[in-house]
């Protein structure tokens, strides 16, 4: 291209660093630019927080009119500020790589308690003017206080350590970024599975005239077609809920070796509970469409629960189901039994990870009151058994969650952080291993069973449209005396699990992670219509969330 291009940008060290990434990208495929900051109606009014600001797009209006009136060529916008549909005129030639859409949680050294979850302190005041990051941050922590946080990163960074908060969040892209230097505070990585990030977010969008054919073919040499597909599917659920991009929803869709993956999380504002959904799928083409719908207020919805374990009036599951009228019943069907009183000192000393698969494992272990190395590393299959973790102080180096629930590719991933050193393994009698038969020939494993389980010896079944099994012995338990009655439906916490229903040839459905949010998910994805069995309906089978 023989012209100078002009980038429009917003003033901001992000905004800048963002257009000159495109800049320095143009510049591999041979296209010369330079840039013109433009002062959009975001930046002019900081007292007000980004819900309350007049129509739509007010990070973006500016820079689309100088496109339009032909003064710049290209605008650089974050992905996650656009609206759904570009102005007439206008249209994204491009996309960037997707940068880690992951939140940060950037707490104030002295407001950290690691025994709670997400590490900040009860009561802690949280700075985010996102409606999306209150109703999922107030969904684990209730106690805390969410203020309004406007002003670029750097300013949002001064505001924390003047301390007129005590933590805020953050994307994680931004930082990375622009390669902030965080040392001074404690920073808590949330994955996108936990707390759902907004559309697109992570993404650069490149926007240009309509009219310029030109630009747009040499724009195809930087454009990224996977990540293009799968911020689509978010994209497209933001516009059929017909929400700006300030609507208190995220949504996070993913591309695995066999289809795609999405999580989705909703609110009707940020002082709202949110419903969660995960749903998987072989192709994009109507996935989206697919999501709504299951937030459709009219969708038939199971009017009774049943799981295997107590339930605190706390609990996030218990929470997320009685938002939407379902009653709960929480009953274990077993016992647990500590099997040993003491630890041999000499078994620690050479210990440098410690793997817990249960929060049973967990509490049995720290009882024995075990004196381990400082250096000894934790870890933990998902979010259930970290919280377990955190009530002891500990904070895992390494969390199974992003694997899901598949117990083959949690071990694979644990073997690569854990190989050469010794591995200590407490957990129950009977156990499966699947983890321990992952790990490297150069990794040495301790085999502790710290526990044993024991059934009731008479179990009352459950009339409750769905029924929530949170470990083998509990499955064993249920279905001495109980079958599954006509319309119900079956959910197993993991695989574990689901193998000794299928031993026995119910059909059940596997949640994405082997936790309460994984459960609370599961439940909403149902395709629930009582005494009518689903096509998908076959003794022995899992049924795909779809």
């Amino acid at each position: 291209m023989d012209r100078t291009l002009i980038i429009g940008t917003r003033g901001s060290d992000l905004a800048l660093w963002q257009a000159n990434h495109v800049k320095d990208r143009l510049a591999t495929i041979g296209v010369q630019a330079e840039l013109k900051v433009i002062k959009t109606q975001g930046d002019n009014i900081q007292h007000l927080r980004l819900d309350k600001l007049e129509g739509k797009g007010f990070f973006t209006k500016e820079l689309e009119e100088e496109l339009l009136a032909e003064k710049i060529d290209i605008a650089v916008h974050s992905h996650k500020d656009l609206p759904t549909a570009n102005p007439p005129g206008l249209r994204i030639a491009a996309v960037s790589e997707r940068e880690d859409p992951s939140e940060l949680l950037i707490i104030l050294k002295d407001c950290v308690d690691l025994k709670k979850r997400l590490s900040v302190k009860h009561n802690a005041i949280v700075g985010t003017s996102s409606n999306r990051r209150k109703a999922q941050l107030l969904a684990f922590r209730p106690d805390l206080e969410i203020e309004d946080l406007r002003g670029n990163v750097n300013t949002r960074l001064q505001k924390l350590r003047d301390e007129k908060y005590d933590a805020i969040m953050l994307a994680k892209a931004g930082v990375e970024r622009l390669k902030l230097d965080l040392s001074e505070f404690h920073v808590e990585i949330i994955p996108p599975t936990e707390i759902i990030p907004a559309p697109a977010q992570g993404v650069l969008a490149i926007q240009i005239r309509e009219s310029d054919h030109t630009l747009y073919e040499v724009l195809q040499k930087l454009h990224q077609k996977d990540v293009a597909e799968t911020i689509g599917v978010e994209r497209k659920v933001l516009n059929l809920f017909e929400g700006g991009c300030h609507m208190p929803l995220g949504c996070y869709c993913r591309k695995t070796t066999t289809g795609y993956e999405v999580w989705t999380a909703k609110a009707k504002d940020g002082e709202s509970f949110p419903t969660r959904l995960y749903l998987k799928a072989e192709s994009a083409a109507g996935l989206a469409e697919e999501i709504v719908e299951k937030f459709d207020p009219d969708r038939k919805l199971p009017s009774s629960v049943f799981i295997t374990r107590e339930l605190a009036d706390t609990s996030f599951l218990k929470r997320s189901l009685e938002q939407h009228h379902i009653k709960v019943e929480g009953r274990s069907l077993i016992k647990i039994f500590s099997i040993i009183n003491t630890l041999d000192p000499y078994i620690l000393k050479y210990v440098r990870w410690v793997f817990f698969s249960s929060k049973n494992g967990i509490e049995n272990f720290f009882k024995l009151k075990p004196r381990l190395s400082k250096h000894v590393q934790y870890a933990v299959v998902g979010r259930g058994s970290e919280e377990a973790l955190r009530s002891h102080g500990i904070i895992p180096a390494f969390t199974g969650e992003a694997e899901g629930i598949e117990m083959e590719k949690v071990g694979d991933a644990f073997a690569q952080v854990a190989a050469g050193s010794t591995v200590l393994f407490p957990r129950a009698k009977g156990s499966l291993q699947t983890i321990q038969s992952r790990l490297t020939a150069d990794t040495k494993v301790i085999d502790l069973p710290v526990y044993e389980t024991r059934i009731d010896e008479q179990v009352e079944g459950s009339g409750a449209d769905v029924l929530i099994f949170t470990s083998p012995t509990n499955v064993e338990a249920y279905f001495k005396d109980n079958l599954v009655e006509p319309g119900q439906k079956v959910i197993s916490i993991g695989n574990s699990t689901g193998k000794k229903l299928e031993e026995i040839g119910v059909q059940y459905t596997l949640p994405f992670s082997p936790d309460e949010l994984g459960l609370a998910e599961a439940v909403f994805a149902l395709n629930y219509s009582k005494g009518k069995p689903t096509k998908n309906d076959s003794s022995g089978t899992v049924t795909p969330l779809l």
